[in-house]
Protein backbone atom coordinates (compact mmCIF):
# COMPACT_ATOMS: atom_id res chain seq x y z
CA UNK A 1 0.00 0.00 0.00
CA UNK A 2 1.56 3.46 -1.18
CA UNK A 3 2.03 6.22 1.42
CA UNK A 4 -0.77 8.03 -0.12
CA UNK A 5 -3.60 5.25 0.67
CA UNK A 6 -2.25 5.08 4.03
CA UNK A 7 -3.46 8.30 4.88
CA UNK A 8 -6.32 8.49 3.33
CA UNK A 9 -7.22 5.36 5.40
CA UNK A 10 -5.52 6.87 8.68
CA UNK A 11 -8.21 10.04 7.74
CA UNK A 12 -10.91 8.10 6.70
CA UNK A 13 -10.71 5.99 10.33
CA UNK A 14 -10.44 9.44 12.18
CA UNK A 15 -13.39 10.63 10.76
CA UNK A 16 -15.29 7.59 11.71
CA UNK A 17 -14.39 7.92 15.58
CA UNK A 18 -15.38 11.33 15.36
CA UNK A 19 -18.68 10.81 14.05
CA UNK A 20 -18.80 7.89 16.54
CA UNK A 21 -17.94 9.97 19.74
CA UNK A 22 -20.54 12.71 18.51
CA UNK A 23 -23.58 9.95 18.05
CA UNK A 24 -22.53 8.55 21.34
CA UNK A 25 -22.76 12.35 22.86
CA UNK A 26 -25.73 12.79 21.03
CA UNK A 27 -27.36 9.73 22.45
CA UNK A 28 -26.48 10.92 25.79
CA UNK A 29 -28.10 13.82 26.04
CA UNK A 30 -31.28 11.67 25.22
CA UNK A 31 -30.83 9.42 28.02
CA UNK A 32 -33.27 9.55 31.16
CA UNK A 33 -31.68 10.71 34.16
CA UNK A 34 -32.54 8.68 37.69
CA UNK A 35 -33.98 11.72 40.51
CA UNK A 36 -34.44 8.41 42.64
CA UNK A 37 -31.80 6.45 43.05
CA UNK A 38 -33.09 3.43 44.17
CA UNK A 39 -30.67 3.30 47.29
CA UNK A 40 -32.05 6.42 49.84
CA UNK A 41 -33.73 9.81 50.09
CA UNK A 42 -30.70 11.93 49.01
CA UNK A 43 -31.58 14.69 47.70
CA UNK A 44 -35.09 14.80 48.60
CA UNK A 45 -36.62 16.75 51.05
CA UNK A 46 -39.85 15.94 53.24
CA UNK A 47 -42.62 17.26 54.13
CA UNK A 48 -45.68 16.65 56.30
CA UNK A 49 -48.58 18.19 57.52
CA UNK A 50 -47.76 19.56 60.99
CA UNK A 51 -44.68 18.77 60.89
CA UNK A 52 -41.48 21.31 59.92
CA UNK A 53 -39.77 20.36 57.35
CA UNK A 54 -37.25 17.41 56.32
CA UNK A 55 -39.19 15.61 59.66
CA UNK A 56 -40.28 12.34 58.17
CA UNK A 57 -43.38 11.85 60.61
CA UNK A 58 -43.78 7.99 61.32
CA UNK A 59 -41.69 6.83 58.98
CA UNK A 60 -43.76 7.43 55.78
CA UNK A 61 -41.47 8.01 52.95
CA UNK A 62 -38.38 5.29 53.19
CA UNK A 63 -36.58 3.00 50.23
CA UNK A 64 -36.66 -0.62 50.70
CA UNK A 65 -35.45 -3.13 48.07
CA UNK A 66 -35.08 -0.11 45.58
CA UNK A 67 -38.15 0.74 45.97
CA UNK A 68 -39.20 4.35 47.21
CA UNK A 69 -42.45 3.50 49.46
CA UNK A 70 -45.32 5.43 50.73
CA UNK A 71 -46.06 3.10 53.85
CA UNK A 72 -48.26 3.75 56.84
CA UNK A 73 -47.53 0.97 58.71
CA UNK A 74 -46.55 3.25 62.15
CA UNK A 75 -49.91 4.34 62.58
CA UNK A 76 -53.51 3.41 64.05
CA UNK A 77 -55.06 6.21 61.97
CA UNK A 78 -54.66 9.01 59.67
CA UNK A 79 -55.10 12.21 60.82
CA UNK A 80 -54.20 14.54 58.00
CA UNK A 81 -50.82 13.79 57.73
CA UNK A 82 -50.90 14.76 54.19
CA UNK A 83 -47.28 14.49 52.80
CA UNK A 84 -44.77 15.64 50.37
CA UNK A 85 -41.34 14.24 49.05
CA UNK A 86 -39.57 16.79 46.98
CA UNK A 87 -36.70 16.67 44.56
CA UNK A 88 -33.78 19.26 45.03
CA UNK A 89 -33.59 21.27 42.04
CA UNK A 90 -36.35 23.16 40.23
CA UNK A 91 -36.87 22.23 36.48
CA UNK A 92 -38.97 24.58 33.71
CA UNK A 93 -38.45 22.26 30.39
CA UNK A 94 -38.48 18.75 30.80
CA UNK A 95 -40.18 15.59 30.37
CA UNK A 96 -41.01 13.80 33.74
CA UNK A 97 -41.55 9.68 34.01
CA UNK A 98 -42.92 7.77 37.33
CA UNK A 99 -43.72 4.08 37.64
CA UNK A 100 -46.29 3.80 40.83
CA UNK A 101 -48.44 1.35 41.89
CA UNK A 102 -50.93 0.92 44.52
CA UNK A 103 -51.08 -1.77 47.19
CA UNK A 104 -52.93 -2.93 50.51
CA UNK A 105 -55.32 -0.90 52.18
CA UNK A 106 -56.05 2.46 52.62
CA UNK A 107 -54.98 3.58 56.20
CA UNK A 108 -57.98 4.08 58.60
CA UNK A 109 -59.45 7.34 59.11
CA UNK A 110 -58.43 8.71 54.97
CA UNK A 111 -60.97 10.13 53.43
CA UNK A 112 -62.80 7.92 50.89
CA UNK A 113 -61.31 10.23 47.73
CA UNK A 114 -58.04 9.40 48.77
CA UNK A 115 -58.89 5.58 48.04
CA UNK A 116 -55.68 4.38 45.69
CA UNK A 117 -54.69 8.06 45.47
CA UNK A 118 -51.81 9.54 45.02
CA UNK A 119 -49.67 11.80 42.73
CA UNK A 120 -46.60 13.77 41.53
CA UNK A 121 -46.79 17.99 41.59
CA UNK A 122 -45.14 19.52 39.00
CA UNK A 123 -44.17 23.28 39.09
CA UNK A 124 -44.53 23.15 42.65
CA UNK A 125 -43.32 25.42 45.17
CA UNK A 126 -40.99 24.34 47.38
CA UNK A 127 -41.01 22.09 50.76
CA UNK A 128 -38.98 25.14 52.28
CA UNK A 129 -41.86 27.66 51.37
CA UNK A 130 -44.44 25.24 52.59
CA UNK A 131 -46.40 26.39 56.13
CA UNK A 132 -46.73 24.11 58.71
CA UNK A 133 -49.68 23.27 58.76
CA UNK A 134 -50.36 23.07 54.77
CA UNK A 135 -51.65 19.94 53.50
CA UNK A 136 -51.25 20.67 49.17
CA UNK A 137 -48.39 22.66 47.87
CA UNK A 138 -49.29 25.69 45.83
CA UNK A 139 -48.88 23.12 41.73
CA UNK A 140 -49.95 20.99 39.20
CA UNK A 141 -50.92 17.95 40.22
CA UNK A 142 -50.52 15.13 37.94
CA UNK A 143 -53.05 12.92 40.07
CA UNK A 144 -52.85 9.26 40.39
CA UNK A 145 -55.92 7.46 40.79
CA UNK A 146 -56.27 3.44 40.75
CA UNK A 147 -58.75 1.26 40.18
CA UNK A 148 -61.92 0.40 42.72
CA UNK A 149 -62.81 -2.86 41.09
CA UNK A 150 -66.23 -1.38 39.38
CA UNK A 151 -66.50 1.33 37.34
CA UNK A 152 -64.33 3.67 35.31
CA UNK A 153 -61.59 5.94 37.48
CA UNK A 154 -58.94 7.26 35.14
CA UNK A 155 -55.86 7.98 36.29
CA UNK A 156 -53.05 11.14 35.78
CA UNK A 157 -55.84 13.58 35.70
CA UNK A 158 -54.73 17.12 36.71
CA UNK A 159 -55.63 18.96 40.09
CA UNK A 160 -54.91 22.73 40.94
CA UNK A 161 -53.90 23.46 43.73
CA UNK A 162 -53.72 27.12 43.99
CA UNK A 163 -53.77 27.17 40.10
CA UNK A 164 -55.44 27.79 37.06
CA UNK A 165 -54.42 26.15 33.37
CA UNK A 166 -56.78 26.81 30.14
CA UNK A 167 -57.97 24.05 28.08
CA UNK A 168 -59.08 25.18 24.52
CA UNK A 169 -58.42 28.68 24.79
CA UNK A 170 -60.64 29.11 28.36
CA UNK A 171 -59.39 29.10 32.07
CA UNK A 172 -60.45 26.21 33.56
CA UNK A 173 -61.93 26.78 36.66
CA UNK A 174 -62.59 23.18 38.23
CA UNK A 175 -60.32 21.30 40.88
CA UNK A 176 -60.09 18.24 38.65
CA UNK A 177 -59.60 17.97 34.78
CA UNK A 178 -59.88 14.65 33.74
CA UNK A 179 -57.90 12.68 31.52
CA UNK A 180 -58.75 9.59 28.94
CA UNK A 181 -56.78 7.18 30.45
CA UNK A 182 -58.34 4.26 31.33
CA UNK A 183 -59.32 2.40 34.46
CA UNK A 184 -56.31 0.00 36.57
CA UNK A 185 -57.20 -1.80 38.84
CA UNK A 186 -55.26 -3.94 41.57
CA UNK A 187 -51.47 -3.70 42.15
CA UNK A 188 -50.38 -3.22 38.72
CA UNK A 189 -47.35 -0.92 37.83
CA UNK A 190 -48.44 2.15 35.93
CA UNK A 191 -46.32 4.27 33.73
CA UNK A 192 -47.18 7.96 33.55
CA UNK A 193 -45.29 10.33 31.42
CA UNK A 194 -45.53 14.15 31.30
CA UNK A 195 -43.86 16.58 28.83
CA UNK A 196 -43.86 19.87 30.63
CA UNK A 197 -42.80 23.14 28.51
CA UNK A 198 -42.38 25.82 31.00
CA UNK A 199 -45.89 28.30 31.25
CA UNK A 200 -46.80 27.15 27.79
CA UNK A 201 -48.08 23.56 27.41
CA UNK A 202 -48.11 19.99 29.29
CA UNK A 203 -49.15 17.05 28.13
CA UNK A 204 -50.15 13.91 30.10
CA UNK A 205 -49.26 10.20 28.77
CA UNK A 206 -50.46 6.78 30.47
CA UNK A 207 -48.40 3.88 28.94
CA UNK A 208 -47.40 5.84 26.40
CA UNK A 209 -50.60 7.18 25.30
CA UNK A 210 -51.54 10.49 25.29
CA UNK A 211 -54.07 11.31 27.26
CA UNK A 212 -54.41 15.05 28.68
CA UNK A 213 -53.12 18.47 27.43
CA UNK A 214 -53.43 22.30 28.98
CA UNK A 215 -51.42 25.44 28.34
CA UNK A 216 -50.80 28.52 30.09
CA UNK A 217 -50.58 27.78 33.90
CA UNK A 218 -50.84 30.36 36.30
CA UNK A 219 -51.28 30.92 40.37
CA UNK A 220 -54.07 31.70 41.35
CA UNK A 221 -58.02 30.32 41.46
CA UNK A 222 -57.73 29.58 45.59
CA UNK A 223 -56.99 27.44 47.37
CA UNK A 224 -58.79 23.71 47.23
CA UNK A 225 -59.94 22.21 50.49
CA UNK A 226 -60.14 25.61 52.56
CA UNK A 227 -63.45 26.87 50.63
CA UNK A 228 -60.96 28.75 47.74
CA UNK A 229 -59.33 30.60 50.93
CA UNK A 230 -55.63 31.11 50.96
CA UNK A 231 -55.48 31.94 54.57
CA UNK A 232 -58.07 28.92 55.63
CA UNK A 233 -55.76 26.44 53.22
CA UNK A 234 -52.62 27.47 56.30
CA UNK A 235 -50.64 28.54 53.13
CA UNK A 236 -47.82 30.47 54.01
CA UNK A 237 -47.50 33.93 53.15
CA UNK A 238 -50.73 33.94 51.58
CA UNK A 239 -51.01 37.45 51.41
CA UNK A 240 -48.08 37.30 48.86
CA UNK A 241 -49.60 34.21 47.33
CA UNK A 242 -52.73 36.32 46.93
CA UNK A 243 -50.66 39.57 44.93
CA UNK A 244 -49.27 36.60 42.49
CA UNK A 245 -52.59 36.24 41.28
CA UNK A 246 -52.47 35.62 37.12
CA UNK A 247 -48.57 35.25 37.24
CA UNK A 248 -46.99 32.37 34.84
CA UNK A 249 -46.48 29.06 36.16
CA UNK A 250 -42.93 28.95 34.76
CA UNK A 251 -41.02 26.36 36.41
CA UNK A 252 -41.14 24.66 40.20
CA UNK A 253 -40.18 21.48 41.42
CA UNK A 254 -41.49 17.95 41.42
CA UNK A 255 -42.99 16.30 44.89
CA UNK A 256 -44.36 12.63 45.38
CA UNK A 257 -47.75 13.08 46.83
CA UNK A 258 -48.68 10.68 49.83
CA UNK A 259 -52.65 10.38 50.68
CA UNK A 260 -53.63 7.68 53.16
CA UNK A 261 -52.89 4.87 50.37
CA UNK A 262 -49.77 3.12 50.39
CA UNK A 263 -48.40 3.67 46.99
CA UNK A 264 -44.70 3.10 45.85
CA UNK A 265 -42.54 4.20 43.06
CA UNK A 266 -39.81 2.02 41.44
CA UNK A 267 -38.94 4.61 38.83
CA UNK A 268 -38.41 8.67 38.48
CA UNK A 269 -36.29 9.71 35.98
CA UNK A 270 -36.29 12.86 33.51
CA UNK A 271 -35.34 14.40 30.18
CA UNK A 272 -33.89 18.21 31.53
CA UNK A 273 -35.18 19.22 27.96
CA UNK A 274 -32.59 22.70 28.16
CA UNK A 275 -29.25 20.57 28.49
CA UNK A 276 -30.20 19.83 24.49
CA UNK A 277 -29.17 21.88 21.92
CA UNK A 278 -32.14 22.70 19.64
CA UNK A 279 -34.38 20.90 21.54
CA UNK A 280 -37.33 23.20 20.98
CA UNK A 281 -36.82 21.84 17.24
CA UNK A 282 -37.34 18.01 18.50
CA UNK A 283 -39.95 15.74 18.34
CA UNK A 284 -40.34 15.56 21.93
CA UNK A 285 -42.98 12.69 21.87
CA UNK A 286 -40.20 10.87 20.25
CA UNK A 287 -38.03 11.51 22.90
CA UNK A 288 -40.44 8.68 25.28
CA UNK A 289 -38.87 5.88 23.32
CA UNK A 290 -35.47 6.85 23.81
CA UNK A 291 -32.91 4.88 24.82
CA UNK A 292 -32.47 4.56 28.84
Amino acid sequence: MNLFLKRSCIIFMIILMFFSVMAQRNDEKYKWKPIFNGKNLKNWDIKITDSPINVNFKNIFRVENGILKVSYDQFDKFNGEYGHIYYKTPYSNYILRVEYRFVGEQLKGGETWNIRNSGVMIHSQSAASMGLHQSFPVSLEVQFLGGLGKGPRSTANLCTPGTTVEVKGKTFTDHILESSAKTYDGDQWVTVDVIVLGDSIIHHYVNGEKVLSYWKPKIGGGFVNANNNWEKAHVANSDDWIKKDGTPLKSGYIALQAESHPVEFRKVELIDLEEIKGWKKLNLESLLHSEK
